[in-house]
This record gives structure tokens, C-alpha cells and sequence, in this order.
């Protein structure tokens, strides 16, 4: 069986520890995706769902950028005399790349940290809003240009971006294409926090080493719980609260809190 967690082309991975390091490594594109690294991001995340190794993910880019989206230029040109793809390519395409990528960072139940500096454009964004904290530059600069570029937007932001930054707020990004900042970033919700470029990669390594260190069970399930939140039903809601409970409860981390609490200690959690 194939290494899930092989580099590729344009993606830098690897394991330390008990963090899964992703690496978008395509610095003179500013770290866009290709076919080949969205691929090979899919399934180094789907292989993470069950590595009982892990507690916790951390995604960057290297160079000056996180990600300028999709390198739709790089695949259009293609090889020479290669075939136009039929009608239809994008739709029968996307079920595979990017409508499987977000909803695997959103379900996957180990806390995922995203650092930004630069550009976070299109799915680049998105994979920043779908992390569960990112930490940016006050500099980095966020972007939905799909309307400029004359297509509709794609990768959840449409469902996403509404239920972050209000309704409002989400038609001047997409329909307006309008850029902003690292620190406007997390002041609507979207970033966790925002430093000076240079503490970017500091400030998401402290993050994702203190959720490492934290009750890889239970901080799985309440991410779980926080992305079904929005629908609506408080008594599923509650009842899927206490499903949780007692799942959490059952584990040698909950044992560990107890023991800590009486022992007036900080708990040493192991990740089960």
C-alpha cells in the first residue's frame, strides 16, 4: 500500500510528533493547487481521520504566501495537443477536489490550524475559513475573485461565508470581489488571531502544539458539535450533546481531567 502521507508535487507533508504538517510548496505561484496536490490533500486527510497518531493538524505555505487558489491557468494549458475536456469537465470534476476537500477539514475530528501570510485567494480562503483556527498576518490579504474572473464562486463559499460573516457581509466579498486584510479577518469571524508577519509561524506552531497537548476526544467531538450547530433543532442538538458526553466520558483522557481536578494538578492528556 502507497505512503498516504507521501509528498508530492506543489505539497510538503509530514508527520512530527503527534501533528501532521501540510506544506502548499509552490512559492513562485504563490502556492496555488493543482490537480496533483489537491488530490494528494484529500488523501493524506483522509488517511488522518484514522491515525490514532495524530491530535492535531497544521497547514501553512512556503515563501511569502498561503495560497493563491487554483492554478485554473496551469491546467487549461495542459499538454501540447492534449484534448479540450467534454462538456460538463468542472461539474463531474469538482465532487472529487474541492467539494471533498472543505467538508474533510470540517469533519475531520482533529483541531486543524491554518497560518496565512500573503495571499489567501479563492479556495486558498477557503481553506483558511474551514481550518478551525487560523492565525494570519495583519498584512495577509484575503480574496474572492471569482466573479472577476467571470465564474461563480465554488468550494462551500456560499454556504460557508454566510454563516461567518452574516449575509450582507458575504455578498460584497464574493459579488464585489472586494479584498481585506488579516486583521479585518478576524474581526468578522473568519481568522482566530492576527500578528506581524514575521510571528505568524510562531504564534501557529504554539497553537497547534497546545491543542496537541489537549483531550484529542473530546476537543474532536465539540468541533463536531460547533459544525452541526447551525441547524437549527436545539433538542437533536441537545441530544447529540449528551451522545458526546458520554462518549468523551468514557475515555482514559476524562479519567486523567478527574484525577488532575482533585490533585489540583494540570492534566496530562494522552489523546485517547
Amino acid at each position: 500500500m502507497s505512503d498516504p502521507y507521501a509528498p508530492v508535487d506543489g505539497l510538503e507533508i509530514g508527520v512530527e510528533g503527534v501533528v501532521l504538517r501540510l506544506v502548499l510548496d509552490r512559492p513562485r505561484h504563490r502556492n496555488s493547487l493543482t490537480d496533483v496536490s489537491m488530490a494528494a490533500l484529500i488523501r493524506t486527510l483522509e488517511a488522518a481521520r484514522t491515525d490514532e497518531r495524530l491530535r492535531a493538524v497544521l497547514l501553512t505555505g512556503a515563501g511569502d504566501d498561503f495560497c493563491s487558489g487554483f492554478d485554473i491557468v496551469g491546467r487549461n494549458a495542459g499538454a501540447a495537443g492534449a484534448p479540450k475536456p467534454r462538456t460538463g469537465s468542472i461539474q463531474r470534476r469538482m465532487p472529487a477536489q474541492a467539494n471533498r476537500l472543505i467538508p474533510l477539514l470540517l469533519d475531520l475530528q482533529l483541531p486543524v490550524v491554518c497560518a496565512v501570510r500573503g495571499w489567501a485567494v479563492g479556495i486558498g480562503a477557503q481553506l483558511a475559513l474551514a481550518a478551525d483556527f487560523t492565525v494570519t498576518a495583519r498584512d495577509a490579504v484575503f480574496w474572492y475573485p471569482f466573479l472577476r474572473r467571470g465564474f461563480t464562486p465554488d468550494s462551500g463559499s456560499t454556504w460557508l461565508l454566510p454563516r461567518v460573516v452574516g449575509p450582507a457581509r458575504a455578498r460584497e466579498l464574493l459579488m464585489l470581489d472586494r479584498k481585506f486584510s488579516g486583521t479585518e479577518a478576524v474581526e468578522w469571524g473568519i481568522a482566530h488571531s492576527a500578528v506581524e508577519g514575521s510571528e505568524v509561524a510562531g504564534a501557529a506552531e504554539a497553537l497547534a502544539a497546545e491543542l496537541a497537548a489537549g483531550p484529542t476526544v473530546a476537543l474532536g467531538l465539540t468541533k463536531a458539535l460547533l459544525n452541526a450547530s447551525g441547524g437549527g433543532d436545539l433538542r437533536r442538538h441537545l441530544a447529540d450533546e449528551a451522545y458526546a458526553m458520554e462518549l468523551s466520558s468514557r475515555s482514559p483522557d476524562f479519567r486523567e481531567g478527574l484525577r488532575a481536578f482533585t490533585e489540583r494538578r494540570s492534566p496530562d492528556f494522552g489523546g485517547r
